[in-house]
């Protein structure tokens, strides 16, 4: 076992207190478990500097399973990513593991990271997911670590591929630089959700202490016996199924656009490369300030593709450079995928998630369909999106016969449901988040910007071959299933008791038990509450969708067919804010439909939301917004221009 406070020297124990019992325990629990020198001394130093509030926040609460697992600072404290957390964590993994899968043993566990932290910091993805490793080991479980950086789909898809009993990423995705973070796959290959999330954290919490020196022992995976390093063959598979999902590369090979690709400073380059020569394309030009891995990501100002404009400047001046109309970037770990396109007037068309998965959801069942003619067949396709996300797919699963579901937020639910499916003989076609998360066919149960990107540029070449474009193709698509004007965006707010009163309130709006019932001077004829359970607009009032009491969500279906939804992020500090606008085919007012969304989000942040009293500080996604306000759709500026 780990060392006891008792048997701690003199030396090492705090030389002042902090006032409060309660958090010097917490204190003297830290040093006594703590083997890493420089989160040792950051808790000491703020305990020599007085900082009680500081220790108190780091100290006094766990992490949690949220929407993507775990995801935190790093640095010192029961509530960062570090050293002593990560082995904690892997404990009660293993724990539960034990308990629920009896081939343990023989299947082992994949382990993989990303380039999060210097290599000498002391939470770095390499040396966390070394430590993960190290702590399976100890208890001679096989561990599959991964020997270099890849992006977090090669997890899920080893855990499939090699049977395993369940997987460990190391990553913070697209997270600020100071975040990382401990993502978890079951054996199905999706992300862990109820009840594992609970029953993992249950695990942890009854054995905090680290069970020995080799949990410690960053080198342990570099000679046991028990490590197998799958990066090779993986990366050979993923290709060769990556490959199924082209369809003209005999066109590909004689594609003239050229392609520009960011990394953002992330894993993935060298397998966007690979999954392009997979399609039978030219590899696409690399964006050379941001190819390499840095955790610093010294050239955006936070490296998230889906912030949009604001982040892809190096890439668009590229483009413009090279004479490339297609620009691609994939966030630091890989999953997830921006495209911009360059329009006749020189000007870029960033593409909403949404917009974005429109066409790849057109692209998947048009060549469906070439190889299935007898439409029939289509009663066994599915397609999902999370519930927050456009609803473009259902319109088009009603006029083609195909079936379509959605899910809660968050791809970890889409995983699943693709899992069950898949069990029960369905074919899933295509899935996606809005947060520009896209997944084309079932080659793994999480979303995939590495598989999407070279989707994407076969789309974007067959399309020039037709004389057309990705803009063109998407006003195509909503002038046969109808416009589907959708806005995202947010509000940064870092007090989660200020997120709960906001939806305390919502909830007892003119009194307890009450919710509103106008928005924008607009009739609420629905109002859906997964935290609660409560959907108004079921028979029994009770949510289809999976009731989460630990998140925060509320859908208010409005008069005018607006569906507007406020959710607490999972995993960064923000109250997001979805509406969307479903109009019927033909519909063709786009200054009306724009005016209508538009109202109809301003009232949502001013009405519910109050940012001037609750000190909330308004952000703009620029990718789905344009004119300079608040929540107006992206596509309908350039779509009137391109109709004309």
């Amino acid at each position: 076992m780990g060392d006891d406070p008792g048997d701690l020297n003199a030396n090492a124990l705090p030389k002042s207190s902090t006032g409060d019992p309660q958090l010097d325990a917490a204190v003297l629990q830290w040093l006594a478990w703590d083997k890493n020198g420089r989160t040792r001394s950051q808790v000491e130093s703020l305990l020599a500097a007085g900082q009680v509030e500081q220790l108190r926040s780091r100290l006094c609460s766990r992490l949690s399973f949220g929407t993507a697992g775990l995801r935190a600072p790093m640095g010192a404290g029961f509530n960062r990513i570090n050293d002593l957390t990560v082995i904690q964590s892997t404990q009660g993994l293993h724990s539960y593991l034990l308990r629920t899968q009896p081939d343990l043993a023989s299947k082992g566990v994949v382990v993989g990271f990303d380039n999060r932290g210097q290599q000498e910091s002391a939470c770095s993805s390499r040396r966390l997911a070394a430590l993960t490793a190290a702590v399976l080991l100890s208890r001679d479980v096989p561990v599959h670590l991964f020997g270099a950086m890849v992006p977090t789909p090669f997890v899920p898809y080893a855990v499939k591929k090699l049977a395993a009993a369940a997987g460990v990423m190391v990553t913070a995705s697209h997270n600020p630089r100071e975040d990382n973070g401990y993502k978890v796959y079951w054996s199905s290959g999706a992300q862990i959700c109820w009840p594992h999330d609970r029953e993992i954290l249950r695990c942890v919490e009854a054995q905090l202490e680290p069970w020995s020196a080799a949990c410690w022992d960053e080198s342990l995976a570099e000679r046991s016996p028990l490590r197998t390093d799958p990066l090779l063959p993986i990366t050979g598979r993923y290709m060769e199924e990556v490959a199924l999902l082209c369809f003209h590369r005999s066109l590909n090979s004689r594609c003239g656009l050229r392609f520009v690709h960011s990394s953002f400073h992330g894993v993935g380059h060298a397998f966007v490369q690979q999954a392009f020569a997979a399609f039978g394309f030219l590899p696409p030009i690399p964006v050379p300030e941001q190819r390499d891995p840095d955790p610093d990501f010294p050239t955006v100002p936070c490296p998230n593709p889906e912030e949009g404009l604001s982040v892809l400047e190096l890439p668009l001046r590229l483009a413009e450079r090279e004479d490339a109309r297609v620009v691609m970037a994939t966030d630091p770990d890989a999953d997830r995928l921006a495209v911009a396109e360059r329009l006749a007037d020189g000007s870029w068309k960033v593409f909403s998630g949404n917009e974005l998965a429109a066409l790849l959801a057109w692209w998947m069942f048009f060549n469906w369909k070439r190889a299935h003619p007898d439409p029939a067949g289509a009663a066994a396709l599915y397609m999902l999106a999370t519930t927050v996300s456009s609803k473009i797919l259902r319109t088009m699963a009603r006029a083609e016969g195909f079936q379509f579901e959605e899910t809660l937020p968050g791809f970890k639910w889409v995983g699943n449901r693709i899992h069950e499916l898949s069990q029960e003989g369905k074919t899933v076609l295509f899935a996606f988040e809005e947060s520009i998360g896209f997944l084309c066919g079932s080659l793994v149960p999480e979303k995939d910007a590495v598989s999407s990107a070279a989707v994407v540029a076969e789309m974007s070449c067959y399309l020039q071959n037709q004389g057309l474009t990705l803009t063109r193709q998407l006003l195509h698509i909503y002038q046969t299933y109808g416009f589907h004007l959708a806005s995202t965006s947010y509000v940064t707010c870092t007090d989660p008791r200020t997120v709960r009163s906001i939806f305390t309130g919502l909830r007892n709006f003119r009194g307890p038990g009450s919710y509103p019932t106008v928005c924008g001077g607009v009739p609420i004829v629905q109002v859906r509450d997964v935290t609660t359970g409560y959907d108004s607009g079921q028979p029994d009032r009770r949510s289809v969708l999976p009731v989460t009491r630990s998140s925060q969500m509320i859908t208010f279906t409005l008069q005018n067919g607006v569906t507007a939804t406020l959710r607490a992020s999972g995993t960064e500090p923000k109250i997001k804010f979805y509406t969307e606008l479903c109009a019927a085919p033909g519909q063709s007012d786009f200054r009306g439909l724009e005016e209508e969304l538009q109202r109809a989000s301003a009232a949502l942040v001013d009405d519910f939301l109050e940012p001037e009293r609750n000190h909330l500080i308004r952000r703009q996604v620029q990718q789905r917004t344009a004119g300079g306000a608040v929540c107006v759709p992206a596509c309908v500026e350039m779509f009137v221009g391109v109709s004309q």
